[in-house]
Order: structure tokens, then C-alpha cells, then sequence
């Protein structure tokens, strides 16, 4: 039984996928030994024979069709034998010690029960999507309302975000990304995996809020970074194509899939905890915001 299962979905990145494994091979891999797993989400492109060619120690997963992001983790999940498992984009590129070190972490410190590291982009920035706050009410209404951008340094009106931390230190937190998100296999289980509800987008806010409620802690541990090509895993890019300018029939899909999650997670979790007045403004504020973003899209070229 290895120490760490990596699993990758993959839609479409077949060059982004090439430089991923790449860097993950070269990277130090644990003592109890590494095992590689992709699951393609039937890619057009040359994914599934480049990673055959080039990577034959690769277990590799097909489907027919895109089932989307949790259910392809899932099928990854089912088929690791690790005691830990590392669910990585497929548009990341990791450091030489983007395994061993959070792994050593997350074996010392048993009761945390996620883990990520500092994700960046290209350009060196972090991205923010991979350190925030649960989207309760008002943590939504501060972010949605500007008052986060206009108060970035403090918690009351910040707690989506959480700019307020420092970001060179080894603290909790309560939501990361599925770019770069490492558990414990068991605590996985126990939990149920990934909510299959979710085709893309908020199934890692829902397992996150799943994880606390364990009372494990979720760590960011910003002593190792790996690279994130933002949105190519998640379909918004092929190597052709500008990240930061994917079609017009991508974002329109990109935009009523986030707000279908939007509403997944609230109802799952939100609902029973707030009163019916508010959870009708917060479900009529997603689709309002929602309407609005699909009509941007329709609008610009």
C-alpha cells in the first residue's frame, strides 16, 4: 500500500497534463512509495494516447463521457490504494517538494483532515480561490457587495476570502480548491466522498464543509507552491485556446453551472440553519447574479 494516491482528472489539457506528470515524476516522491492516477473525462484531444505513450506507469481511467469533476475524483478514489490521497488539477505543475513535505505534515498532525499549499499563477500571484471562508449569508453579501474589496484587512467583512491572514505562516482554514486538496484515505471514506451532485464547481466547498464537520482542521501550508494554470481543467481552456478568453459558449456553461452549485450547497447545508425570509433572498441574489453574468456573457464577444 503506497503512501500517497495523486489523482487527476482530465478534460482536454493533454499539453497541461504532459507538463503535470512530468513534474510529478520528478518530484521527490515518499518514502512508502507513489502511485499516479488519471481519470479522462472522454477528451477530444491526443490526452489518453500521450499519456499511454509517455507515461505507462500512469494507471490510467477513460470514460465515454465528461461526468465532471466529482464523479471522475471518485472513480480515481475508488481504484487508489494509498493512505493518503492528493487530488490535483491536471493544469498544475508541482515542486520538487510538493508531496513529501505537506504529506510528512499531514502524518505528524493527525488531526487535520485536508491540507493545501500556495497555489500561483503564471504570473506569481496566489490564487485566492484556494483560501476562503464558508459562503454563509454574510460572508456572501460581503464579497458579492464589495464591502470584502473595500475592508480586505478585516475578518468582519472579509470572511469570504480571508486576505486578512498571513499568508507566510502554517494556518487553518475553512475552504480550499480540489486544485490541490491531500486528506487522509479514511477520513475520505467516511465522509463519502466527493457529492456527485456537483458536475463542476462548489464540490469542494461541500466536501470542505463536510471535513469540519468532523471536527478535523483544514491547513494551508504555504511552504511549498505549485503552479496553477487557472480554469484549463475545468474546461474553459484547450492549449489553443487564451485562458483568460475562453469561448462565449463556455463561459454562458461556466456561469449557470456555477449557480447551480451556488444553490446545491445552500440548500444542503443553509437552509435548516436560516430562516425561510433569508434563504429566499440568498437563493433569489444567486439567480439575479447569475441572470446577470449569463447576460455579460451573451453580450460580449
Amino acid at each position: 500500500m503506497p503512501d500517497l494516491s495523486v489523482i487527476i482528472v482530465s478534460y482536454n489539457t493533454c499539453q497541461l497534463l504532459d507538463d503535470c506528470l512530468a513534474s510529478l515524476q520528478e518530484a521527490e516522491a515518499p518514502p512508502g512509495g507513489l502511485e499516479l492516477i488519471v481519470v479522462d473525462n472522454a477528451s477530444a484531444d491526443e490526452s489518453v494516447a500521450m499519456v499511454r505513450t509517455r507515461y505507462p506507469g500512469v494507471m490510467l481511467l477513460t470514460n465515454e463521457q465528461n461526468v465532471g469533476f466529482a464523479t471522475a475524483n471518485n472513480q480515481g478514489a475508488r481504484a487508489s490504494n494509498g493512505r493518503y490521497l492528493l487530488f490535483l488539477n491536471s493544469d498544475t505543475r508541482v515542486n520538487p517538494n510538493a508531496l513529501v513535505q505537506p504529506l510528512q505534515y499531514l502524518q505528524e498532525n493527525p488531526h487535520v483532515g485536508a491540507l493545501t499549499v500556495r497555489l500561483i499563477y503564471p504570473n506569481g500571484q496566489r490564487d485566492p480561490d484556494n483560501h476562503r471562508g464558508f459562503p454563509t449569508p454574510w460572508n456572501a453579501f460581503c464579497h458579492f457587495s464589495g464591502l470584502g474589496r473595500l475592508f480586505p484587512r478585516t475578518p468582519r467583512f472579509n470572511g469570504y476570502f480571508q486576505s486578512y491572514a498571513d499568508f507566510s505562516q502554517t494556518h487553518a482554514v475553512d475552504v480550499i480548491a480540489g486544485s490541490y486538496l491531500m486528506m487522509p484515505a479514511d477520513l475520505f471514506w467516511r465522509i463519502g466522498g466527493w457529492d456527485e451532485t456537483y458536475f463542476f464547481y462548489g464540490e469542494d466547498i461541500d466536501l470542505c464543509y463536510r471535513i469540519r464537520q468532523t471536527g478535523a482542521a483544514i491547513i494551508y501550508y504555504p511552504h511549498v507552491e505549485v503552479l496553477h494554470y487557472k480554469g484549463a481543467s475545468s474546461g474553459l481552456r484547450k492549449e489553443s485556446v487564451d485562458i483568460a478568453h475562453p469561448p462565449r459558449e463556455t463561459r454562458i456553461r461556466v456561469a449557470r453551472e456555477s449557480v447551480r452549485a451556488m444553490k446545491l450547497f445552500y440548500r444542503k447545508f443553509y437552509s435548516q440553519q436560516y430562516p425561510r425570509w433569508i434563504t429566499g433572498l440568498v437563493l433569489i441574489g444567486i439567480e439575479l447574479r447569475g441572470r446577470l453574468r449569463i447576460l455579460r456573457h451573451q453580450l460580449k464577444p
